[in-house]
């Protein structure tokens, strides 16, 4: 878990994570649609553990079942974590 959590902490483990699941860097922006990169339910599922685990925000993959874009990956994040 990083030291202080924050809107660009999160921003970028979730980007990183989406490079790890073998999405291109440069397609990462908040409109991306997640089935246009390529990213499927049981890679949310891996996500969502991975942000739980890693970024200790409390995350349940059926959290991300509603979610079609980048960006509202990242606002449920920002969320969960009490930053909005």
């Amino acid at each position: 878990m990083p030291d202080t959590l924050d809107r660009t902490a999160i921003e970028n483990f979730v980007v990183d994570a989406l490079v790890d699941l073998g999405v291109e860097r440069e397609g990462i922006v908040d409109d991306a649609a997640l089935d246009e990169l390529e990213i499927d339910s049981l890679d949310m599922v891996e996500l969502s553990q991975s942000i739980r685990k890693q970024l200790g925000i409390p995350v349940k993959p059926k959290d991300f079942d509603q979610l079609y874009t980048v960006g509202e990956v990242l606002d449920l994040c920002r969320r969960k974590a009490g930053l909005e």
